[in-house]
């Protein structure tokens, strides 16, 4: 099968395709054949930080049809048409097919296309475990989305209105008419107005992107609000673990998220992208072998929700081969 494949040696990027064994599922894993996957932060972090998966295949969030099943699976079959996150079993997704323990998917609805699908499962999961779980986000609460033009902050807007919540949503430029259209009650273009120096104070405020200091989101807090810290600058993340906890002493509370995959997390946004509540947002699609590319666009932090790889828009198997001079010597 083909598959992209980490390779330090390669430049610049360490991404090539290459044929690859197929997997063959364990007794509790079925084999997926891909459709779609999308590019995560989770995908292009882990390769600065040198944390390689066992078969060098990055890719966390997939979609496909189920093609074979270990003995032991229970709810899965062959030709069941599924998505999910791999990042807890070695991710994988960057290929045709993937082995994936059947309790980390869930079924796709036939109305979601696998290139939706694919969009969802780490960053919508994520804007949900960021606003439900920690931020115990309530009807009319007062929520404000930094970083909401990407792929988990097209999400949070979407899900903190589903909620009831009344969103304000801060963005660059060419975010704005996006996010607007995903419900946002308000929007602040963060090159002409800082959200800071407004008097306006938030029951919850939700951190994706950005490297704006504790101190600042703590002050745009309401009494008794809650800030979550999704991503943005390693100094972000950092500060809000080692001093988050002395932070909160007090009304406000100062968190760091650690989503997780869930089936039944997937399931919940799932069935609002069928009532039509969320809408992926997709930037651009690119095919296998332009993998590294895609990966390097979505480094750049830039993307307006998400990046997908859709496995429709391949070349044939002899082109794509000859990008890795590996496969001539």
């Amino acid at each position: 099968m083909k598959a992209v494949v980490y390779d330090k040696r390669m430049s610049p990027d360490s991404l090539v395709v290459r044929e690859v064994e197929r997997p063959v599922p364990g007794d509790h894993e079925v084999l997926v054949k891909i459709f779609a996957v999308s590019v995560n932060a989770a995908d292009y972090r882990s390769m600065q930080m040198g944390l390689i998966p066992k078969r060098k295949i990055f890719g966390t969030d997939i979609a496909g049809k189920v093609e074979a099943v270990g003995k032991n699976t229970q709810k899965l079959k062959v030709g069941d048409e599924v998505f999910g996150d791999t990042s807890g079993s070695g991710f994988g997704g960057f290929a045709e097919y993937v082995c994936v323990p059947e309790n980390a998917l869930a079924l796709k609805p036939a109305s979601v296309s696998f290139q939706d699908a694919a969009a969802l499962p780490m960053a919508a999961v994520t804007a949900l475990q960021a606003l439900r779980d920690l931020g115990s986000i309530k009807p009319g609460q007062k929520v404000l989305i930094y970083g909401a033009g990407g792929g988990v902050g097209t999400f949070a807007v979407q899900l903190a209105k589903h909620f009831g919540a009344e969103v304000t949503a801060v963005c660059g430029t060419k975010n704005v008419e996006l996010v607007r259209s995903l419900g946002a009650d308000r929007v602040i273009d963060y090159t002409r107005e800082d959200f800071a120096k407004s008097c306006e104070r938030y029951d919850l405020l939700v951190a994706v992107n950005g490297n704006r200091s504790l101190p600042v989101y703590k002050r745009a807090l309401a009494p008794g609000g809650v800030f979550v810290m999704v991503g943005g600058a390693l100094s972000q993340v950092i500060g809000t673990l080692l001093f988050g906890p002395v932070m909160s002493i007090g009304g406000k509370k100062m968190r760091l998220l650690v989503a997780k995959p869930d089936p039944k997390d997937l399931e919940f946004v799932i069935n609002l992208v069928v009532e039509g509540k969320v809408k992926p947002v997709i930037d651009r699609s690119y095919p296998l072998q332009d993998t590294a590319q895609a990966v390097r666009y979505a480094r750049q932090g830039h993307a307006r929700g998400k990046v997908i790889i859709d496995m429709s828009l391949g070349i044939p198997l002899r082109a794509t081969l000859l990008q890795d001079p590996a496969t001539d010597r």
